[in-house]
């Protein structure tokens, strides 16, 4: 069996025996005799992440028309029960690519929707619970692990790092309950809402109800970091007891636990899905508590972890290279603790 270490910046596994399985996940039972993280590594190929390196089971996948890229891991997901005894054997005496020779790419690159949402903290019990609502990021978003993130040029008061646990989903549908909603997730993911905030000064836009809109400014190239791999639900004991960490440069800014979500994740696939259709390999980020938000600018090194998941890091270029305080956005979190205001709204460059 495998039990997860840190090293080198990410989480590995490393041997454990079967009885150390409690301890991995508070004591749920699992169907898989290893833990799984799927990984695509080295031009889209796919892969187990394991202590000693990365396992590659394109051949396991391959006699599903797999292919590289977003359809191995959609093939992987669609089709893990049937597969889950080759797997198994992967994972424990398959050849690793050694860590030097794998470069960790985005673990569904270009899914069909990024759906997320919106407001669905409650920014450490300041808040009660919204009315639920969300919105989409566009397909071109995302990028991977070691990635870049490019911020536009255009007159945007800050740019700001909102720290997510991302679903993944395993069956498609629409018109979802909340009963049967985890059953359509296959895993979970770390991501990085990379948002732009542009603010008129006038009043704010009135959402619109039972509609899911593609966000412009949470859409440009590179606003979706994603990664490092998708950890299968039955690992993830409660995905509503999760510590998700942030740092800039070394520096703690965003921590948080999960248990602060407004809405659970079942009560949201039933909201999404009963505006938008979903599929599998489609992602969906659950929000974020804005208590750590700050600044995103030139030169960063932005590294995201989520307990029993990540971590994962990507850089920030700013080719006008715009400066802003160091630090959490204090005032972005008192007006959003407070009801008082949008986010970014009382901020500008320096």
């Amino acid at each position: 069996m495998h039990k997860l270490q840190r090293r080198g910046g990410l989480l590995y596994f490393s041997r454990c025996e079967k009885s150390d399985l409690a301890d991995i996940d508070g004591g749920r039972s699992r169907n898989w005799g290893v833990v799984m993280k799927f990984v695509l590594f080295n031009d889209g190929v796919p892969g187990l992440l394991r202590d000693d390196g990365v396992v590659d089971i394109s051949q396991a996948v391959e006699p599903v028309g797999a292919g590289r890229g977003q359809n191995a891991m959609e093939a992987v997901i669609v089709n893990v029960d049937a597969l889950r005894e080759e797997f198994e054997r992967l994972g424990e005496a398959g050849d690793a690519i050694p860590l030097s020779d794998v470069t960790l790419e985005a673990p569904l690159p270009r899914p069909n929707k990024i759906l997320c949402m919106g407001g669905n903290f409650r920014e450490f019990g300041a808040r009660e619970p919204e009315a639920v609502w969300g919105f989409q990021k566009a397909q071109d978003a995302i990028i991977g692990p070691g990635g870049t993130v490019v911020l536009p040029d255009i007159d945007a008061n800050i740019f700001h790092h909102e720290a997510e646990l991302v679903a993944v989903f395993g069956r498609g549908g629409k018109d979802i309950k909340q009963a049967d909603a985890m059953s359509h997730v296959f895993g979970y993911m770390c991501g990085v809402d990379v948002s732009a905030r542009v603010y008129s000064g006038g009043p704010r836009p009135t959402r619109a109800p039972n509609e899911l809109p593609v966000a412009s400014h949470k859409s440009y190239d590179t606003f979706a970091p994603i990664g490092p791999c998708i950890v299968t639900m039955d690992e993830i004991g409660d995905p509503h007891k999760l510590q998700v960490q942030l740092r800039v440069n070394d520096e703690p800014r965003v921590n948080y636990n999960t248990d602060d979500m407004a809405h659970s994740i079942a009560e949201s696939i039933e909201f999404v899905s009963a505006i938008e259709e979903v599929s599998p390999g489609d992602i969906f980020y659950v929000g974020t508590n804005h208590q750590g938000l700050g600044a995103m600018q030139d030169g960063d090194t932005i590294e995201i972890e989520i307990e029993g998941i990540g971590p994962f890091s990507f850089q920030v270029s700013d080719p006008l290279k715009r400066r802003w305080t160091r630090g959490v956005d204090e005032a972005t979190a008192k007006d959003i603790r407070e009801s008082a205001g949008g986010p970014g709204a009382k901020v500008r460059p320096l």
